[in-house]
C-alpha cells in the first residue's frame, strides 16, 4: 500500500463496508491505519485473527489506559472515562457480567418473545391506522427495542424522549461538551430512578439489582448507575439501526426477500446473515499491554487495535462471496457481537426482537416499499453505529 488508509470512514452505501477499505481487505489480516490526530494503530481485518486478539487477555478494553485509542476528538476529549462492561477488563468485567447474565439467558429471552410480539403488532397496527405512508425509525425500529428495554429494565418508557435524545448526543456528539453533557444527564436520571427504586420496588432488572447487589452493599449507586446507562443504550441504539438498516437491504435485495416471505422460518438464519453482512458496530477499540505475534506481526505493547468487524465478516476465506446476502450460508461465526469476554451480552434478545421485529413487518406488509430514491435517504457516519437517520416508507 502506498499510503495508509484513514479511520473511521464514512460508507458510500449503507450496507457494505467504506470503499477505502477495500486495499485493507486484499491485505489481510492486520495492516496499520492512521486516526484523526494521525495516531498510527493496527487494523484487524482477517477472522481468525480477529477471533484470536478479541481472546487474549494482553488487549485490553480498559478506557482509562493511556494508550486507549479515540477515534473521534469528542471521545479523544473525554479523557479515558471507564465505561462499565464493555471498559473494563477481567476481574471487574467477570464481577459486572456475572450480576447481569441471568437476565439474558436463552430460556428468560424465550419468556420475553410473547411481549416483545405484542409490541411489534403495536406498533403495526399503529401505523397502518396513520398511513398509508412511515418514517420507520421513529415508527418502528427505535421504539421496538426501546420499550422492550425499558420493560426489562424497569425504566418508564414516558421517559423514552429524554434518554433516546441522550442516547445520540453521546454516540454521536457534535462535540466534547456535548458528549460529557449527555453523559451527565443520563446519569443523573439514573441516578434518580435507582434512589426512587429504594423504597418503591417494580419488577424489572433494576428493581433486582438494588434489591440483590446495592443494597446488600455488593455494589455502589456509581457502578449501578454505569451498568443502567450501558443497558439502555446498547438495548435500544443497536437493534433499532439493525431494524432500519435491515428493512432498507432486505428492501434493496428483491430476490433475498421474496425468498424470505415464501419461507418465514429462514428468518432465524437471515437475521444471522444480516448481522453478518451490515456489521452495524464497526469499530471494536482495543490496547495490547504486552507484545502479540499475530498474522505474520507484532503488535507491540501500548499499540492501539481497532478490529473493522465489516470486514473481517466479510472474509472471503470464511464466508464464500461474502459481498453476496445468503440465507443459506453458515453465517453464525460472524463477530458482530464481538467475540470473547465482551461478546455482546444481550445477543440473545437482539435476535429475538429482530427476528420478531423484520418477520412480522414483511409479513403484514406485503406491499412494504421505500417511499424515497435509495440514494436520497440519509444514513449514519462511519465514527458511529451504523444504521439510516430516517427510512421513509409506503405500503
Amino acid at each position: 500500500m502506498s499510503e495508509t488508509v484513514a479511520f473511521p470512514q464514512d460508507r458510500t452505501c449503507p450496507y457494505h463496508p467504506p470503499a477505502a477499505y477495500d486495499p485493507l481487505r486484499e491485505n489481510r489480516p492486520l495492516t496499520r491505519v492512521s486516526l484523526f490526530d494521525g495516531r498510527s494503530v493496527w487494523m484487524v481485518t482477517g477472522h481468525a485473527e480477529a477471533r484470536a486478539l478479541l481472546s487474549d487477555g494482553r488487549l485490553s478494553a480498559d478506557r482509562g489506559n493511556a494508550g486507549f485509542p479515540a477515534v473521534s476528538p469528542r471521545f479523544k476529549g473525554l479523557g479515558g472515562r471507564r465505561t462499565a462492561l464493555l471498559g473494563v477488563d477481567d476481574p471487574v468485567h467477570n464481577v459486572q457480567r456475572r450480576m447481569l447474565i441471568p437476565s439474558f439467558t436463552v430460556k428468560r429471552t424465550a419468556a420475553l418473545r410473547p411481549r416483545i410480539q405484542q409490541t411489534v403488532d403495536r406498533l403495526i397496527d399503529d401505523m397502518v391506522a396513520r398511513g398509508p405512508g412511515a418514517e420507520l425509525v421513529s415508527a418502528f425500529a427505535l421504539p421496538v427495542p426501546s420499550m422492550v428495554i425499558c420493560s426489562l429494565l424497569g425504566v418508564p418508557y414516558g421517559d423514552h424522549e429524554f434518554f433516546e435524545e441522550q442516547s445520540r448526543r453521546l454516540l454521536r456528539g457534535p462535540d466534547v461538551a456535548d458528549v460529557e453533557d449527555a453523559r451527565t444527564r443520563i446519569n443523573g436520571y439514573l441516578a434518580g430512578l435507582i434512589e426512587s427504586k429504594r423504597t418503591e420496588r417494580g419488577d424489572g432488572l433494576l428493581d433486582e439489582l438494588v434489591e440483590r447487589r446495592l443494597e446488600t452493599g455488593e455494589t455502589d449507586v456509581d457502578e449501578l448507575v454505569s451498568l443502567a446507562a450501558i443497558l439502555l443504550i446498547a438495548g435500544h441504539e443497536t437493534t433499532a439501526n439493525m431494524i432500519s438498516l435491515g428493512t432498507f437491504t432486505l428492501l434493496r435485495h428483491p430476490e433475498q426477500l421474496a425468498e424470505l416471505r415464501a419461507d418465514p422460518a429462514l428468518i432465524t438464519v437471515a437475521v444471522e446473515e444480516l448481522m453478518r453482512f451490515l456489521s452495524i458496530a464497526d469499530g471494536m477499540l482495543r490496547v495490547a499491554t504486552e507484545d502479540i505475534e499475530v498474522g505474520g506481526v507484532t503488535v507491540r505493547a501500548d499499540d492501539g487495535v481497532v478490529f473493522s468487524t465489516s470486514v473481517i465478516n466479510r472474509d472471503g476465506a470464511v464466508f464464500a462471496e461474502p459481498d453476496v446476502l445468503d440465507w443459506h450460508r453458515p453465517a453464525r461465526h460472524h463477530v458482530a457481537f464481538g467475540f470473547g469476554i465482551h461478546q455482546c451480552l444481550g445477543q440473545n434478545l437482539a435476535r429475538a426482537e429482530m427476528e420478531i421485529a423484520l418477520g412480522t413487518l414483511f409479513a403484514r406488509l406485503p406491499g412494504l416499499r421505500l417511499a424515497a430514491e435509495p440514494d436520497a435517504i440519509p444514513f449514519k457516519p462511519g465514527d458511529t453505529v451504523q444504521g439510516m437517520v430516517e427510512l421513509p416508507v409506503t405500503w
